[in-house]
């Protein structure tokens, strides 16, 4: 079994750990402590770590993204 565990700090961690819990895969396990986001990958192969991993990512980028908008906005218009 290979495994990797990905932190990542945000402004809104709960907000971002509920947008890739959809995403998520019984390989993927995710956390939050604080503004901390902590995914743990676990797969048979290295392979297949590098692309769930990868694939996890582009889900992360998109939702801190979508997350800042949503804040950009809000404040915008308060």
């Amino acid at each position: 079994m290979r495994r990797a565990c990905v932190e990542t700090t945000h402004d809104d961690a709960a907000t971002i750990a509920a947008a890739l819990r959809p995403d998520n895969t019984p390989s993927l396990s995710t956390s939050v402590t604080d503004d901390v986001v902590r995914t743990t990958v676990d797969r048979r192969t290295s392979g297949g770590l590098g692309s769930t991993v990868d694939d996890y990512v582009v889900n992360l980028t998109v939702a801190e993204t979508v997350a800042r908008t949503a804040r950009e906005h809000r404040h915008t218009h308060e």
